[in-house]
This record gives C-alpha cells, structure tokens and sequence, in this order.
C-alpha cells in the first residue's frame, strides 16, 4: 500500500501547473470518484447537493473543489483553423490605455491649478481643501472652518463666490474639455 500511496503522493506533487496540497488533491479526487459513480447510479450528472450530502460537507466546499479539478488553459493554445491567432490574442488588456489616462490626468489637474491660480490664495485653498485636490479627503466646510478660524458659513459663502468665479467663461473654457469625459 506504501508503494501506491508514494506513487499517487508523487502524482498530485507533479501532475497539475499549479501544484495543490496534497490533501486537497486527495478532496478532489474523491469528489471525483463519488460524481462518477453518483452519475452512473443515477442516470444523470449528480447536483452539488447530492454530491455534498454523500461526502459530508457543504455545497460551498463542493463548488470550491470542483474549481480545484477544472483544467488550464493556455493562454498560448492556438484558436481556429489557421493556428495563427492563440487565446492570448482575444483577451483585452484593461491597463492598455492606462498610461494615455494619467496623462490626461495630469493635464487636467494642470490647468485646474493654473486657473486655481487666478483666484486668491484663501479662496483657492478652500477649493482644494473642500474638493480634496490635493491628494487628500475632501474636508467638510467645519474642518475647512477651523484651519482658517472662520465660521462654516463663512467657508460655505467663500466657496459659493469661488465657484461662480470659477463658472466665468474666462476660467471655465479651459476646464470645459474635461467635463464631456
């Protein structure tokens, strides 16, 4: 049995790409052994319910250990008749446009601190503190209050000004482009 059992050890350690413990290969392999026979038994596939009945756990446990024993796939396996195009090929790179967007971003946050630049120095500081421009949290008008020991209706009023400030076409058409996106 020692011989069987080093044999069947050496199998789980070196038979899959990604190696799995080896009693979570034993799991499987028993889930495998029950499903079979549950099909042959039954005339049909075995539900997850049956299955997790029939090993004593839970129908989870069953969907976890059946992800286990599914099959890879490369990445590099060819697709169609002309063994030109691999799987790889179809797959879309969600960070391909990656570097084109944090230019924009840094263009935009460019021209928003050059038209925060035309505005006082209080009131575009309350702008960034209110809208957290500048890398933090946006803060609440009470917070903004007490960094420059003013009421909150006081910030409340002084962001009010700066934003019909900002509305003026002379700002505003430089941020115009930015806001279709």
């Amino acid at each position: 049995w020692w011989i069987r059992q080093a044999i069947s050890r050496a199998m789980a350690d070196q038979s899959r790409t990604i190696r799995l413990p080896v009693h979570l290969v034993e799991q499987v392999n028993k889930l495998q052994r029950i499903r079979r026979e549950k099909n042959q038994e039954l005339g049909r596939d075995a539900n997850h319910a049956e299955l997790a009945h029939e090993l004593d756990i839970t129908e989870e446990r069953v969907r976890e250990l059946l992800d286990l024993s599914r099959d890879l796939v490369s990445l590099d396996q060819t697709v169609g008749a002309d063994d030109d195009a691999s799987l790889g090929d179809f797959i879309a790179d969600e960070r391909a446009n990656a570097g084109e967007s944090a230019v924009e971003d840094g263009l935009m946050r460019a021209q928003l601190y050059d038209v925060l630049g035309t505005l006082e120095a209080r009131e575009a500081a309350v702008v960034r503190m209110r809208y957290g421009l500048d890398g933090g949290q946006p803060k609440t008008l009470d917070e903004i209050g007490r960094s420059f020991k003013l009421s909150r209706e006081r910030i409340r009023q002084i962001e009010r000004e700066t934003m019909a400030k900002l509305r003026h076409p002379s700002r505003a058409q430089v941020l115009r482009d930015y806001l279709d996106d």
